[in-house]
């Protein structure tokens, strides 16, 4: 008989098993949802300060009001109140390199400039020399450093000092936060001007120190996420505003005669 081996659950007839524990017996009630994720992502169960870490980022990535995903989610329901599935797919399925993806990004970024030294830095300036090399390159590549800058915030993301702030407290503050605080210390001088540190960037940075494997990091947000689209789902169900959006739309939707690669129409 084929076998097919996991370390996540199992289940026979009289018991369920999630992690190697009874669930009903041992975890619930006992185990909160964040630790629970944490612990199904990494296979080893988080310790308080790295929970309280990890919680911090899923309050910070759950909701940013109207987004372009809020309001996919609320059209879609809009459309088939019927499927509340499609509406969150909706949502979720919009988080890519503009919203909910820079989380993966930035700490793609930093882990891979970290995998480039053979020692990491032990002073600030030693961190600033790093970012500013790594800041300098990505800008003769002609590409976006993740995590700088952010469409609201545009003089200080206020989730960033308070996820900087929970690191130390909790002892998890560790290279690729440093990292990314010294690309904000730095990059102006590269750059020529100053954007924030947003906070889906400080947010991959805090998970990769936590050490969740950087190509899960949008999976962490799209987690969160989840939360603040049912929220706005449930909103819409008590208050709803999508059909107004959609009206919005299309009673002002103009016919232009399409501009192609020969000009104007006739």
């Amino acid at each position: 008989m084929t076998a097919f081996p996991t370390s996540i659950g199992t289940s026979d007839p009289d018991a369920i098993s999630l992690l190697g524990h009874d669930l009903a017996g041992e975890l619930m009630g006992r185990v909160g949802f964040g630790e629970l994720a944490y612990w199904l992502l990494t296979q080893r169960r988080p310790t308080p300060q790295e929970s309280r870490m990890f919680e911090t980022v899923l309050l910070a990535l759950a909701d940013h009001g109207f987004t372009p995903t809020a309001i996919a989610a609320r059209l879609t329901y809009l459309s088939a109140p019927d499927a509340i599935q499609g509406a969150l797919a909706a949502g979720l399925l919009g988080g890519g390199s503009r919203y909910l993806g820079v989380t993966e990004d930035t700490g793609r970024f930093l882990a891979d400039v970290l995998a480039g030294v053979d020692e990491t830095p032990d002073d600030e300036a030693g961190w600033d020399a790093l970012a500013e090399s790594a800041v300098a390159r990505q800008k003769d590549a002609g590409r976006f450093v993740p995590g700088l800058g952010h469409p609201v915030h545009k003089t200080g993301d206020p989730r960033t000092p308070v996820i900087v702030r929970i690191a130390h407290e909790e002892g998890v503050y560790g290279p690729h936060l440093a990292l990314f605080e010294a690309i904000g210390r730095v990059h102006p001088r590269v750059l020529g001007r100053t954007l924030p540190l947003n906070g889906a960037g400080v947010s991959g940075a805090a998970l990769a120190d936590l050490g969740l494997p950087v190509e899960l990091l949008r999976g962490v947000a799209l987690l969160a996420r989840c939360a603040g689209l049912l929220g706005h789902i449930a909103e819409e169900v008590r208050r709803p505003v999508a059909g107004a959006i959609y009206e919005a739309v299309d009673r002002n939707a103009e016919y232009v005669p399409f501009d192609g690669p020969e000009g104007p129409a006739s």
